[in-house]
């Protein structure tokens, strides 16, 4: 799969030629309000239509509805097309307030880590082409934070070679980012070479009750065997750059390692064998055997160990809970509830990105200014996506009104 940099954005804005209606409209008033001397005072070429119009009446009053018509009809259609209630949200981000407006300033890479050829990855593996506050987040604030790596953004929604990216403000805003990259994800040819290619092929894979979620850890495996980087769920905020976490996971809980963050070097001996447990010991029937379930079982057996630790063994890092996962999804309420920057400081202190827990906690209201755990992550790590949650937020307060 070849990983290029997505073409410019290209926003196209429907006009009118009103040169006709409008010449029709004039010579119609001039039949109703005729006076010599305005007459003369008229561009010549009006003067003339009106002189036809006038001696057509039958003829004139039949273009004139005509033409109301048709441009009653048009504005009707076009304001149905562009009502955002009909497709959700759009890009709409006026051109004065532009990048700047959003990313005021360049990337900061004063003390950065040296440009390196390590990637930071996202994968989206459902249709959806209509990013979420939270997933604009994790890109936002992964871009942020590794100003030198490319982070790639792969959708199974976008066409494959499709030049321009879906008229929606994530896309607008993520652009805004010169490291960030927004590709279409085309799952065969992204399986071919590995031992999944064969198992992507069965069509009753499809039915299976947690398919996506199955795709999705199937992806980030490959996806780590192939090219190698960090690969990051788009429910993750993250705080540090994590370029010298090499070859590691973290820790959920007790009992079990979770792949919503990778970081691996591309032909790792480790997803090898994750991509061969994934085949050997398919099961996508029972909820997480082929994510958080593989990885703990193929990390025991290569650290020989029957209890998952924090340990660095053969290469290979479990890292504490706190470092990716410090709130566990047992406390997902948590990231609700206010705390001081103070509480936050020390939550925070050994923790490089924050797991938002998307699946339990997406249908929970953030109130947007507050002094809310998540919402106070939003303001410091990906302060453009919470310009615009601000702005939504103000705009549906007016409304409400």
């Amino acid at each position: 799969m070849r990983l290029e940099r997505s073409s410019e954005i290209t926003l196209k804005q429907p006009r009118i030629n009103f040169c006709i209606w409008l010449q029709i409209m004039m010579a119609v008033s001039g039949e109703q309000a005729l006076a010599g001397e305005r007459m003369l005072r008229m561009p010549s070429c009006l003067l003339k239509l009106t002189r036809v119009v006038l001696s057509h009446k039958p003829c004139a009053l039949f273009i004139l509805i005509f033409v109301f018509v048709s441009f009653a009809y048009i504005k009707l259609y076009w304001g149905i097309e562009e009502d955002p209630k009909s497709h959700g949200p759009t890009y709409s981000l006026s051109a004065e307030n532009g990048c700047a407006h959003y990313v005021p300033s360049p990337l900061d890479t004063a003390g950065g880590p040296s440009p390196s050829t390590g990637n930071v990855f996202f994968v989206e593996t459902s249709e959806q082409t209509s990013p979420s506050y939270l997933f604009s987040c994790s890109v936002e604030s992964a871009a942020r934070s590794h100003p030198t790596s490319r982070v790639v953004v792969l959708m199974k929604g976008l066409a494959k070679g499709n030049a321009s990216l879906p008229k929606h403000w994530a896309f607008f805003l993520l652009s805004c980012f010169p490291n960030v990259e927004i590709q279409p994800l085309d799952l065969t040819e992204f399986f071919s070479g590995t031992p999944l290619a064969q198992w992507f092929q069965q069509p009753q894979r499809q039915q299976e009750p947690y398919f996506l979620h199955v795709l999705s850890d199937a992806c980030r495996i490959v996806l780590m065997w192939k090219f190698g980087g960090i690969y990051l769920d788009t429910d993750f905020i993250v705080l540090k750059n994590l370029q010298n976490l090499t070859n590691a996971l973290g820790i959920q809980d007790d009992n079990e390692l979770n792949g919503a963050f990778l970081s691996f070097k591309a032909k790792h001996k480790f997803m090898e064998l994750c991509m061969q447990d994934f085949v050997q010991n398919y099961n996508g029937w029972v909820w997480g055997h082929q994510g958080p379930g593989l990885l703990t079982r193929v990390f025991k057996k290569w650290c020989s160990l029957e209890t998952i630790k924090s340990m660095s063994c053969r290469g290979v890092s479990a890292l504490a809970r706190e470092v990716v996962y410090p709130i566990p999804w047992q406390n997902w309420k948590k990231l609700f509830e206010a705390v001081t920057a103070l509480e936050l400081q020390e939550l925070l202190k050994s923790t490089y990105a924050v797991h938002i827990w998307n699946k339990l906690s997406h249908e929970t209201k953030l109130e947007i200014p507050s002094q809310a755990l998540l919402a106070q992550l939003y303001s410091q790590f990906c302060p453009a996506t919470y310009a615009k949650m601000k702005q939504d937020s103000e705009e549906l307060s007016r409304r409400a009104v």
